[in-house]
């Protein structure tokens, strides 16, 4: 289900006011008004189920989430090749993780989206789609991605995210 929110905006729920708030996952800024350019009747629609759901993250009538993701993968990975190293990934588990930190970065600071980075900078064959993984149900990811994307409001960003394919960033992007 869609929030009506602009892009790069999430809700969050303030734990001292058990009220919703927006936040721009790029810049930080969060208000307790919808930020211009919301579809009010989307928005309206999302926030009563929302409200109605105790205050967690829907998912839409098919049971179903859509997530756009940035993998970087370690030696240690699953399967350490990948179209950009396809002779082998030497890089440590720990390098994985800094470089995917560093990729975060780039998308709150720097205004980059995910699926640009992950376009050129992820392991994963998905990079030829941005990243996106498309619509997908329980049982279909890896049980640390699949309750990472479940848990993210829509237009939210992850904190790195290791799977035994490696080390990813998600962003809910439905």
């Amino acid at each position: 289900m869609e929030t009506g929110l602009p892009e790069n905006y999430a809700i969050q729920v303030s734990r001292t006011h058990n009220r919703e708030y927006y936040v721009n996952n790029v810049t930080g800024e969060s208000s307790w008004e919808p930020p211009a350019g919301t579809d009010k009747q989307k928005l309206d629609k999302y926030l009563e189920e929302f409200e109605n759901n105790g205050y967690k993250p829907l998912v839409n009538s098919n049971k179903q989430v859509r997530a756009t993701h940035l993998l970087v993968k370690h030696n240690q990975s699953r399967r350490p090749k990948s179209w950009k190293s396809p002779d082998g990934i030497t890089r440590s588990r720990d390098d994985a993780i800094r470089l995917i930190k560093q990729y975060r970065e780039k998308v709150l600071k720097e205004n980059i989206p995910l699926g640009d980075l992950a376009a050129t900078e992820s392991d994963c064959s998905s990079h030829s789609q941005h990243g996106d993984l498309g619509w997908f149900g329980k049982g279909q990811m890896q049980p640390p991605f699949e309750i990472t994307s479940f848990n993210l409001n829509v237009g939210e960003l992850s904190e790195p995210v290791e799977t035994d394919s490696g080390i990813h960033l998600l962003l809910r992007t439905g």
